[in-house]
């Protein structure tokens, strides 16, 4: 069953045709401000499973200094999904429609979250990155 998104002006869509993957949270201050909120949630895609069915023009790239980026419509700002050498391996699940089927597995950079953030007991959390 395919998964599609669409930025908040509808103008981006995209589709893909396989399971989401190791879905997580980052609270790091780069995803806060990139996402201009507490967190980041993200799940991983296979590249070759993934296509965009329109307005890709609208599509503009913030690559970081390490290669990975991100892309977004520049119509209304939505960040759809992460790439590196311009492929997508990552999509944002608060463009994916309906229900993707996954749950956040993890919550990363919890060590430098927002003061004003209060994380629930219990969670899946790394201080930094993955483990």
């Amino acid at each position: 069953m395919a998964i599609t998104g669409e930025c908040f002006c509808s103008e981006v869509r995209y589709q893909h045709n396989g399971q989401l993957r190791d879905a997580m949270s980052c609270h790091c201050s780069r995803c806060r401000k990139m996402f201009a909120a507490q967190a980041s949630a993200s799940a991983f895609v296979e590249p070759e499973e993934f296509q965009w069915l329109s307005g890709q023009h609208l599509l503009t790239t913030y690559m970081g200094e390490h290669g990975y980026g991100i892309q977004f419509c520049k119509k209304c700002g939505s960040t759809l999904c992460t790439v590196h050498k311009d492929q997508v391996f990552q999509i944002m699940l608060g463009c994916v429609n309906g229900d993707p089927e996954i749950e956040i597995g993890r919550h990363i950079y919890v060590g430098s979250k927002a003061t004003w953030e209060v994380l629930p007991e219990g969670l899946n959390s790394f201080e930094a990155g993955f483990r």
